[in-house]
């Protein structure tokens, strides 16, 4: 199975956070279909954008299932979960209530990206009023979403800063309530 990232936008089609509960079970239930599920879903506060993690098999069953529902595929890649393991973001609950983009230079690599990740991180310490949860690194290396729970936007920026890592976005979502 492979992880999926799928870039949306809910407006006009979720406008509350009932419905995208109601939106998210349906989703999962025609995915168990396909032998696929939706790993997290990270939505902006005014659902003008939404971030969809999948596992699957088949790119295919994903798109079907999202075209089913109305809801435009944007972005789809392959990605690959750093700093946390499947099981894990599968079971917690954990609060993030930033994503911060970052479009990954052409001349970096996966084992290049890894590295760095590893010697940097150790930097968040830095700045203890944010936590790093989770990075989703594009396969193909052209982009990867971080996520962090913290206090505000001066915050996330702060800690990216200690870690030596520039922000091409910062989109505050929806809490996990």
């Amino acid at each position: 199975m492979s992880l999926y990232l799928v870039e949306s936008s809910l407006n006009g089609i979720v406008t509350s956070k009932e419905q995208l509960h109601e939106t998210t079970n349906s989703l999962q239930d025609k995915l168990a279909e396909k032998s696929a599920s939706l790993i997290e879903i990270q939505v902006s506060k005014d659902f003008s954008r939404a971030f969809f993690i999948f596992e699957s098999n088949q790119r295919n069953d994903i798109t079907e299932v999202l075209r089913e529902f109305s809801i435009p595929v944007q972005l789809i890649k392959q990605v690959r979960l750093v700093g946390k393991d499947l099981e894990e973001v599968k079971k917690s609950n954990e609060v993030v209530n930033y994503l911060v983009e970052w479009n990954i230079p052409e001349n970096i690599t996966m084992e290049q990206y890894l590295e760095r990740k590893k010697k940097n991180s150790v930097h968040y310490q830095e700045v203890p009023e944010v936590k790093f949860s989770r990075t989703y690194v594009c396969e193909d290396m052209t982009k990867c979403l971080c996520f962090y729970d913290a206090p505000d936007e001066e915050a996330v920026k702060r800690a990216r800063q200690a870690v030596q890592t520039p922000i091409d976005s910062i989109t505050e979502i929806l809490p996990n309530e």
